[in-house]
């Protein structure tokens, strides 16, 4: 298979990153490594806006040491992009001949609209959102989008950041309340000249970046949160201003001990964690929703997408579980017949479902359970169950909301009610007794549907109807060749859906004839 290795080299106000993606000619991807140097380039520019000697020499200083790391691993193609501290730079054209002569490295500086753009389609190609608005904060300017329908509709630069507006509203080691207030107001008034943000309507605020990262993970930690992963990860505005309140109230050398908060943003996050609130605040959104991805993300979208001749995914999730596919070796047409047993099976008792349960959202728990059913196999087949709750609640799976991959974490490894309950006792905050009954009910049609394939040969031709006798409910299943392994196992793991609906159930299988 065709392999290569991609480079991106963000170079940011604040920090100047480094990743390295292996890619396939199937499109699919894996992030091999992911380093990064604070730099802090945005202070280093002069009253005439030209980075200074320090500056520049700290700049090849850090690109040097990334060549020689790509050197080492082979990298085929390098994509080298400059935000604000670059953009702003009035040298920025001897800079880049400078880093082209000196080290071979073609820095291609972005425009606003380029820098918004590559945020915006990092956000659509990996989350499920359809209409939103994005918020990137660099350490020099902040980027924000609002895309509707998956279309990217206005997008706009203001020309501040963490840094800039740290450095100008923030005399000593901490801020004052007047000051912070005026950071508000500072930034209440850039975002009124911007008529659009208040047109657009969306309950969806998406942060970008690190300054949104920490902000989300000091969350996660105040809450102890269980669930592994921070792309997808939702706040509610009221969340969003209270997390905010801590770190104004905190000294710095506080906030540098707290769990969640890099050292090296300790002193820009207060002025940061302000821009995001009262942006939602000004948008009137109601959630705010952490994105992993960014900038760099959505210049390798853009390469891997550029053979398609698009820019984005069709469905976000399906590409999700393409690539758990490849790393987990699923077996494609596997799924797609559980999937159609499972389907079949809920259709025959869904109205013995203990709890009320949207059918839509049934049917899409059984599809997106059934891609990953059992996966923790791939570990280990004696513990394949508590494997896969395992992976799936430590992993991010780009298009399901948290919520979303709890649920599916919880059918697609449903073992019995006892295991169920043992593995989302951490998780008790988080789901409700009524969510657990409908996944033990899920899961139990799950269980039943993966024991009718038990052997991998599709036997199975076609479900009966549901028939009531005296006594229990009697189904019919039709099968060629010989199934008696199947017919053990269904009859063995029946008991689990006879425990949630309440109801005997007698399986009756016939030989299918044409």
């Amino acid at each position: 298979m065709n392999m290569k290795r991609f480079a991106i080299i963000d170079i940011g106000s604040n920090s100047i990153r480094l990743v390295i993606t292996e890619l396939d000619s199937q499109g699919r991807f894996k992030e091999l490594h992911n380093v990064k140097k604070v730099a802090r380039l945005s202070t280093h520019l002069n009253e005439a806006d030209e980075l200074t000697e320090t500056g520049i020499n700290r700049l090849i200083e850090i690109l040097l040491s990334f060549k020689e790391m790509m050197n080492f691993h082979g990298v085929a193609q390098i994509a080298t992009v400059g935000t604000q501290a670059l953009r702003q730079a009035e040298n920025q054209q001897a800079i880049v001949e400078l880093i082209s002569d000196m080290l071979g490295i073609d820095i291609r500086i972005l425009s606003e609209y380029e820098e918004a753009y590559y945020g915006y389609l990092a956000v659509v190609n990996s989350t499920a959102i359809e209409t939103g608005f994005t918020i990137d904060i660099g350490g020099g300017s902040t980027e924000v989008t609002y895309f509707e329908n998956r279309e990217l509709k206005y997008y706009h630069s203001f020309p501040f950041g963490a840094i800039t507006l740290q450095s100008e509203f923030i005399k000593g080691e901490e801020a004052s309340k007047d000051e912070l207030e005026s950071i508000k107001e500072y930034v209440l008034g850039q975002f009124r000249e911007l008529p659009w943000l208040k047109d657009c309507k969306s309950q969806h605020v998406i942060g970008i970046g690190g300054s949104a990262r920490n902000v989300s993970l000091v969350h996660q930690h105040q809450l102890e949160y269980p669930l592994g992963g921070l792309h997808q990860y939702e706040m509610s505005a009221e969340e969003l201003q209270d997390t905010q309140a801590l770190l104004s109230h905190l000294s710095l050398s506080e906030r540098q001990s707290l769990d969640g908060l890099s050292k090296d943003r300790a002193d820009i996050i207060v002025p940061a964690a302000i821009v995001i609130t009262t942006f939602l605040e000004y948008t009137e959104a109601d959630t705010f929703v952490m994105s992993r991805r960014g900038l760099r993300d959505g210049l390798l979208y853009e390469e891997m997408l550029r053979p398609m001749e698009t820019d984005r995914f069709p469905i976000v999730v399906e590409e999700s579980f393409h690539q758990l596919s490849h790393d987990y070796d699923i077996n494609l047409i596997h799924v797609t017949y559980i999937t159609t047993l499972a389907s079949k099976l809920y259709h025959l008792f869904k109205d013995f479902c203990p709890v009320d349960l949207e059918e839509s959202e049934a049917l899409t728990l059984l599809k997106y359970s059934a891609k990953v059913l059992y996966i923790g196999e791939f570990i280990n087949k004696e513990a394949s169950s508590q494997n896969t709750f395992y992976l799936l609640t430590n992993m991010t799976v780009d298009g399901l909301s948290h919520k979303e991959r709890l649920a599916t974490a919880c059918i697609s490894s449903f073992k019995s009610k006892s295991a169920l309950t043992r593995y989302t006792h951490p998780y008790k905050k988080l789901v409700t007794k009524k969510q657990l009954k409908s996944y033990e009910f899920l899961g139990s049609l799950m269980k039943l549907a993966y024991s009718l394939n038990k052997t991998g040969r599709h036997l199975i031709c076609e479900l009966g109807e549901l028939k009531k006798d005296s006594s229990s409910y009697e189904l019919t299943i039709y099968y060629k060749h010989d199934c008696s392994f199947e017919q053990e196992y269904a009859i063995k793991h029946k008991k689990h859906l006879e425990r949630v609906i309440n109801e005997n159930i007698k399986l009756e299988f016939v030989p299918f004839e044409l």
